[in-house]
């Protein structure tokens, strides 16, 4: 996995959690199911780059 991508990647749940936690405190629930679907984003492209990884070695 390239560090730009981990830098991606782990960029796209940092932004999930700050979104989910946003929306639980102001009662957002759009915002809460937003933070969460980036954070399930940036998990599935980390396990893509992981699989690729895999192949490669």
């Amino acid at each position: 996995m390239s560090a730009e991508n981990k830098v991606e990647n782990t960029g796209d749940k940092v932004k999930g959690k700050a979104k989910e936690a946003v929306g639980h405190v102001t009662g957002n629930e759009r915002l809460k199911a937003e933070g969460k679907a980036d954070q399930v984003k940036g998990d599935a492209k980390q396990a893509v780059e992981h699989a690729k990884d895999a192949l490669d070695h």
